[in-house]
Parts: structure tokens; sequence; C-alpha cells
């Protein structure tokens, strides 16, 4: 899901790149000391997110796993998701330094959703607490992907046919979290409570 240097047009990358760097600062300064530790084990597991791949017909796309982010780290999500992408473009050439800004914002803005349905499912139980966790890995993917595919498609009729393919190559995903979401913060529920209602006390 990462957006490469040279494919965007430049208003595009300006008004997202700084939308993204905008609400990078804010999550740095929502960023609480007893916080850090959790961003950085977040930045770790999207991180190693991007290096799980789903065969889709013959090609593959990869976790991106912002929703599981975003429900621990609310606003810092931006700041999480930010260190992984900057290690992922200097170590392994994905993305781009100019379009840090934008992979910011189409992976940590939907991340935010993460948050929010996962507080509500928190406060539910039974079955709505099971879809609300699924919902809280699936949402923000979908929406990612939707975001990407409207910048690319922003950017100019050529990139149409690539925004549409890559939307529909990231619905595996959507599903693929939305599970992965569901049972692990029921996992997390039983054993390590205190790890994800946390920042949601903050």
């Amino acid at each position: 899901m990462h957006i490469s240097e040279g494919v965007l047009s430049v208003p595009v990358l300006v008004a997202t790149g700084t939308a993204g760097a905008v609400l990078t600062v804010y999550g740095f300064y929502r960023m609480k000391a007893d916080m850090m530790a959790r961003t950085a084990l977040m930045s770790s597991l999207f991180f190693v997110g991007s290096f799980i791949h789903i065969p889709v017909g013959p090609a593959s796309v990869h976790l991106v796993l912002n929703g599981l982010v975003g429900a621990v780290l609310g606003f810092c999500a931006f700041p999480a998701i930010l260190i992984a992408l900057v290690l992922q473009a200097l170590l392994f050439q994905f993305g781009g330094f100019t379009t840090l800004g934008t992979n910011v914002l189409v992976m940590a803005l939907p991340a935010l959703a993460g948050y929010f349905l996962f507080a509500l499912g928190s406060k539910s139980s039974g079955r709505m607490r099971w879809l609300l966790y699924y919902l809280t890995g699936a949402v923000p993917v979908l929406l990612s992907a939707a975001l990407l595919s409207a910048v690319l498609a922003f950017s100019g009729s050529r990139l149409y046919d690539t925004a549409k393919a890559i939307f529909l190559m990231n619905i595996p995903v959507v599903v693929t979290e939305g599970l992965v979401s569901m049972y692990l913060f029921n996992f997390l529920n039983k054993v390590y409570p205190d790890f994800l209602s946390k920042n949601h006390e903050n």
C-alpha cells in the first residue's frame, strides 16, 4: 500500500504530504512518556506486517495492521507509522521520502477509525463485541485502500485503472485483518486487558 515516488501530481503530493505532516506533529504532541514503549512496539508490528503477504491471483498484497495500531495508540499511530515507513524506505526502498507524508496520511488517518471502533467494542459484549473487534481491523484497511485509490485518481486519469485494481486487490486484506483483529483483541482482553485499555483511559 506504499505510494512510490514520481507517481502523484505535485498538487496532490503537497496537499496530502502537508496534511500527513501536521497530523504527525500533533501525534507527537499527544504522546506521553508512558506511551513511548507502546508506540515503539506497535511501530515494530506495523513494520513486520509489510512482510506478511497474501496471494491474490498472480500477485500478492501485504498486511497493513493500521487498525491494530490505531486501536492501541489513537493519534500516536501517526508517529508510530511514520517511524516504520522511514525504516522501510531506508532499508527496503518501500515508498520513498517525497511521498512519506502522503503514505503516513493514507495509513494513519484511517487507523483512527480503529481507535473508535475498538472503544465501542470494549463497551459491548457478546456477538456485538466480536463484530466491532472485527470491524476494528477491517474498516481502517478498507478506508486506507479507498484513500489510496482516491489519491491516485486525483493525480490523473492515467491512474484510474491502477486505483481500481489496488482497491480490489486489498479486499482480501480487509477480510484477513478483520479476523486477526477479532481474535487477537478477544485474546488480549482475557490475558492482558491493561495493554488495551491504557490509552483509552487518557
